[in-house]
């Protein structure tokens, strides 16, 4: 009775050990699945992968920019246009390489990371560069929210006026109104601008960078359709003409401005560092960014050779600031490249204007760590979707910065003319400068050798290109500005 009874204890000791290690193993697998919900800064791990990256990329890169490129060939010719593109691209794939190295510091692989731009200037160089960083990444991301929104609403248009020429002929007077247009973008961003992070824009940024291939193509084949159909209107190697087409005043301004719509055409190095911030941390992220950069950059340059040229083949020295409002038939495929167009462009907003979000968000938090209004989160299930957190200052902040926005592209609608002055303002701080600074500061570069030579011509050169970008595009406004009538732009 005595051995039984000891049998039965064992037994029961037995499935009471195997029991709790049961138990201990599911606490174990619950708590790896939380720990590994984080990476070790304590942030939500990262997920992104070259494909990620390299959709941002193009949905940040090929916007308003690809659209300019045939009045831009215009305005330079053949061989200033084409070198202008190839130096823009070979130049910002440079850059951009140098860039990705500045996500940790002090190392680039095992450093602490910096989650954006001013971060990595702020570690790198500090002082009063951190702050004029700050200013040139802002006005380049406010911009280019602003420079999106004119362009949606003139894709817009565009899809109203091919309507009404197909309808009544291409003889009658057909206009949109652009305000109204900007106003329903606007309506449609405010609720998008919800997105909390950068993180939940991947499928609304591989929507939108589909979206940039369809119009790409469509415009591809439409001018090959034109110029197949007998269309041969005047190119030349110097683009439009003093005396025939332009004054030589003219011809210089222009030229510089479209010097500026070309570098606009490449500005998404102010997002570089955001984007690489959602790449998982193996492979080291710089190399998984420097293939990302390489692999949309060339897309996008390939796409742009081909729109540049093909649009400037189709419509010669008279092309259109935007190359796809020349094309009124086959009016359904016309529409449909716009309304690309305008979906694209709705994802590219969010991607530049999420660092703003971001920004002032964290510093809010900084400043006021207990007030609810700040930080609270409210839960909101919705059914058979998602559950929504709702951040009353999320939602009063992002529509504020959505409405101003909008507000600014109702007062200053001209298309080439603000793509010109802001891709001139920002391109060298922040595509050339600061990474240039940052490289030799990393790698304590000697001063006076032969790469530090290199390096600092590099910089001085883009920047006498941007500033004279920037005077064109001043001087287009300033012309615009002479006939403008406030709230009554019309496409």
């Amino acid at each position: 009775m005595s051995t039984m009874m000891m049998h039965v204890d064992n037994n029961h000791e037995r499935s009471r050990r195997s029991t709790s290690d049961q138990n201990f193993s599911i606490e174990g697998v619950e708590s790896n699945d939380k720990i590994n919900a984080f990476d070790d800064d304590g942030r939500i791990r990262r997920t992104g992968t070259v494909i990620t990256a390299s959709a941002h990329i193009i949905t940040a890169v090929i916007g308003s920019g690809v659209l300019s490129l045939a009045w831009a060939f215009a305005q330079l010719g053949w061989i200033a246009g084409i070198l202008a593109l190839l130096m823009f691209s070979i130049i910002t794939l440079f850059t951009s390489s140098l860039l990705s190295n500045f996500y940790r510091f002090p190392d680039p692989i095992t450093g602490t990371r910096n989650y954006n731009y001013r971060h990595a200037v702020e570690n790198y160089l500090g002082g009063m560069r951190y702050k004029f960083c700050g200013i040139a990444q802002y006005i380049n991301l406010v911009g280019t929210c602003i420079g999106y929104t004119i362009t949606t609403a003139f894709g817009i248009g565009a899809i109203e006026r091919a309507t009404c020429f197909h309808k009544h002929g291409h003889k009658a007077v057909c206009h949109a109104s652009n305000e109204i247009s900007m106003i329903m973008f606007g309506v449609l961003q405010i609720f998008l601008s919800q997105i909390p992070n950068f993180n939940k824009l991947s499928g609304l940024s591989v929507i939108a960078a589909t979206m940039s291939f369809t119009y790409s193509f469509i415009g591809i084949g439409l001018s090959v359709s034109r110029i197949a159909g007998g269309a041969h209107p005047k190119t030349s190697i110097t683009g439009v003409e003093v005396g025939l087409d332009v004054t030589s005043e003219q011809k210089i301004l222009r030229a510089f401005q479209a010097l500026g719509n070309i570098a606009f055409a490449y500005s998404y190095s102010a997002i570089l560092i955001e984007i690489q911030d959602t790449l998982k941390s193996s492979p080291p992220e710089n190399k998984v960014m420097k293939k990302a950069a390489a692999v949309g950059i060339s897309i996008t340059t390939s796409f742009y050779m081909l729109c540049g040229i093909l649009g400037y083949l189709a419509f010669g020295n008279n092309a259109p600031g935007n190359f796809l409002t020349g094309f009124y038939e086959p009016f359904w495929l016309v529409d449909f490249a716009n309304a690309c167009i305008v979906v694209h462009l709705v994802g590219a907003y969010q991607v530049f204007a999420q660092p703003v979000y971001s920004s002032v968000e964290e510093q809010s938090r900084k400043w006021w760590p207990e007030t609810a209004f700040v930080v609270k989160e409210y839960p909101i299930r919705i059914p058979f979707l998602c559950t929504f957190n709702l951040n009353f200052f999320r939602v009063v902040w992002r529509t504020l910065y959505v409405m101003s926005t909008t507000t600014l592209s109702i007062i200053f609608p001209f298309f080439n003319d603000i793509l010109g002055l802001f891709g001139a303002l920002v391109f060298w701080p922040l595509a050339v400068y600061f990474p240039i600074e940052m490289h030799i500061e990393q790698t304590k570069l000697a001063s006076y050798s032969r790469r530090w030579l290199g390096l600092k011509v590099l910089s001085g050169a883009c920047l006498i290109v941007s500033l004279l970008a920037a005077a064109g595009s001043i001087q287009g406004i300033i012309t615009e500005l002479k006939t403008f009538k406030p709230f009554m732009s019309v496409s």
